[in-house]
């Protein structure tokens, strides 16, 4: 790209300027847009509890951690390629760009087409083995099967956003995102309350509203960035780019999904309890996921940092970067704390919809106690994320299966022995043993660079 395009678009290079604030301006973009997204849910978990009740939102709530590792591990194989593209953006490898782009599509594609089909085709097994109450089965398939059938909508857009990221450009993609966001909302009520969907209509809002974002995104790539316009020649299979795709991408996948695995394991046992539980556990997660959102963005936008600084062989600055990020998600650790221990019964209500006693109480217990160690969780969204970007994709999985097999072995003995309370200390626990091969090979990663 030459300098005069990538100045139209106000692209973000990220190899120059201060570390701290390079890395803010690329990441405020990206904090925007899951802000949005995660209001979007928010809403709809409010919508759903208030338009058809405790029940279908018990429903929703049993199948969202599946939900969850499906989308996550597709966003996490597109950010995968994403970091390979920086890194060749970095090095001003035009052709290498292209190239990256063209088979990340393909593969990305390729990806979400079997997802799809192979949880379809075993839905019935997975609702089995979250152990789904009867009362809520029919609901909970529903919803889990249009999702996972919008599969490729999710990719589609990733492929794009990630790439837009990939070479500096993070407002765009915001801007799709905020759309895409309005866009759930609206058919969300048309499809609950107007046209009476039930969780259906929820899950096809999603799926749609995704599409909408994925061909403005690809739409406007093919308007304005030539060095992302592919030919032929570009999604040929090349061994030497598939390689080193598949080792970002799916390493960068299956750190998001043992993650999710994790959850999954959790939630298993979960809807073993009382439906308020299950109710209380579901709004306590949408809670999670907003106060963790700056550990997220924060860590994409070090993945993508490292990646051109790697290109451009400037490893002091990916250091400086990495340890002034930490300090300040550090400081949002404090405050959402404070947040949690004056006003998570208010926030549960808020997002639940309910009044029920036992619901506010045992989502706010599970918030406080959480909260108390975030500064743990910063830490591993920041360096795992940053090792992804210089190239370890083995580290970050071994971190996440540690995750996996904690949450699964308490889930299994603990849980059945305290009950809630053994879900609520699951996640504090591995969160420190997991952290122990990020700190000790992030040094290694960056002597080996």
């Amino acid at each position: 790209m030459s300098e005069e395009e990538q100045k139209k678009n106000r692209n973000l290079d990220l190899t120059q300027g201060s570390p701290l604030k390079t890395i803010l301006l690329f990441s405020i973009p990206l904090l925007i847009g899951q802000l949005f997204h995660l209001l979007y849910t928010l809403v709809d978990t409010r919508m759903v509890g208030q338009l058809l009740g405790e029940v279908q939102l018990a429903a929703v709530g049993s199948t969202t951690t599946v939900c969850d590792m499906l989308i996550g591990f597709v966003n996490g194989v597109t950010n995968g390629f994403a970091i390979v593209l920086a890194r060749f953006y970095g090095a001003k490898d035009k052709k290498g760009v292209r190239k990256c782009f063209g088979l990340s599509a393909v593969y990305g594609v390729i990806l979400a087409l079997v997802l799809s089909g192979l949880c379809l085709l075993f839905r019935g097994t997975i609702l089995s083995f979250l152990q789904v109450p009867k009362s809520l089965w029919e609901n909970a398939q529903a919803y889990l099967s249009i999702i996972a059938a919008g599969l490729l909508m999710t990719a589609l857009y990733n492929i794009g956003a990630s790439a837009l990221r990939a070479i500096g450009d993070s407002v765009m993609p915001l801007l799709f995102l905020i759309l895409s966001s309005v866009v759930n909302i609206g058919l969300d009520y048309l499809f609950m309350a107007v046209i009476p969907m039930g969780v259906g209509g929820a899950a096809f809002a999603t799926v749609l509203s995704q599409g909408v974002s994925a061909v403005c995104c690809l739409t406007y790539i093919r308007r304005k960035y030539s060095i992302l316009h592919i030919t032929g020649q570009d999604i040929r299979l090349d061994k030497s780019m598939t390689k080193k795709l598949l080792e970002s991408g799916i390493g960068m996948g299956f750190m998001i999904s043992f993650v999710q695995l994790g959850t999954v394991a959790l939630q298993v046992t979960i809807n073993t309890f009382d439906q308020a539980v299950i109710v209380a556990h579901t709004a306590a997660r949408k809670a999670t996921s907003l106060f963790m959102l700056p550990f997220s963005t924060l860590g994409s936008a070090l993945a993508t940092y490292a990646g051109q600084n790697k290109g451009a062989g400037l490893f002091d600055r990916i250091k400086q970067g990495l340890k002034r990020t930490v300090l300040l998600t550090w400081i949002w650790c404090g405050i959402v704390f404070a947040i949690s221990l004056a006003f998570a019964p208010a926030i549960t209500k808020l997002i639940s919809a309910s009044a029920n006693p036992v619901v506010l109480q045992t989502a706010a217990r599970y918030l406080r106690i959480n909260t108390a160690f975030y500064f743990v969780t910063a830490v591993i969204c920041i360096f795992r994320n940053t090792m992804q970007g210089l190239g370890d994709t083995r580290t970050p999985v071994l971190s996440s299966s540690m995750e996996l097999v904690g949450k699964i072995l308490i889930a299994c003995f603990l849980a059945p022995q305290i009950g809630y309370f053994g879900i609520i200390i699951a996640e504090p626990i591995v969160w420190f043993i997991m952290v122990i091969p990020l700190c000790v090979n992030i040094r290694k990663c960056f002597n080996n660079n």
